[in-house]
């Protein structure tokens, strides 16, 4: 029988917090369960297995980073829009290590979940929004997101690990990599069908 209170929404939370902690991909059962007081079958009364709830702190997480990134972003533009994204994203990487880290592995998601989860519909449309406002339109805008995410995963992923090593502040080469994707961003080289196009 579940534990009068005991929700899915607490175990997630409990399971997110503990992913914090101790790192998503070390994240059990057990520990959601001793965390909460109570047994591990308990759980199961909520959460379908470690799967299901690995899947439901994704959720949860993009959710959390998606509404910083927006509220972040509202009312920006061009480089303005650009460097709150990305702070944004940093910043919620940096208190939340291990749902960020849910937010970029692969895991599996009931599809009745992900079919009513915002978060990563949101994430989208912000993201492509953003990246409309340099004049880009597709293929441009895929690949465009794709090298945001990559240098904001990338260089996040580094910093978590201990990876800049040089003297220099990590945060002032976080700041000329932007000034870079913005520049970039601004003059996007034309594709070869571009280029073919404007030949025909």
């Amino acid at each position: 029988m579940a534990r009068a209170g005991l929700t899915t929404e607490r175990v997630t939370l409990a399971g997110a917090e503990l992913a914090d902690e101790v790192g998503f991909e070390r994240l059990t059962m057990s520990q959601v369960a001793k965390r909460l007081g109570v047994k591990d079958a308990s759980l199961y009364v909520h959460v379908r297995n470690l799967e299901d709830l690995r899947g439901r702190i994704a959720l949860l997480a993009a959710d959390e980073k998606t509404i910083l990134i927006a509220e972040a972003t509202a009312g920006r533009a061009g480089k303005d829009a650009l460097v709150a994204y990305a702070n944004a994203w940093r910043d919620y990487a940096h208190r939340h290590p291990g749902r960020y880290t849910a937010t970029q592995v692969p895991t599996e998601i009931a599809p009745e979940l992900l079919a009513d989860a915002p978060g990563p519909r949101r994430a989208v449309e912000l993201t492509y929004g953003m990246l409309r406002g340099y004049g880009l339109a597709e293929p441009d805008l895929t690949d465009a997101v794709r090298l945001l995410r990559s240098t904001f995963h990338g260089f996040v992923a580094l910093e978590a690990t201990g990876g800049f090593a040089h003297r220099r502040p990590a945060q002032d080469s976080w700041l000329r990599a932007l000034d870079a994707l913005h520049i970039l961003l601004e003059h996007w080289p034309a594709s070869d069908s571009d280029e073919e196009g404007d030949r025909a």
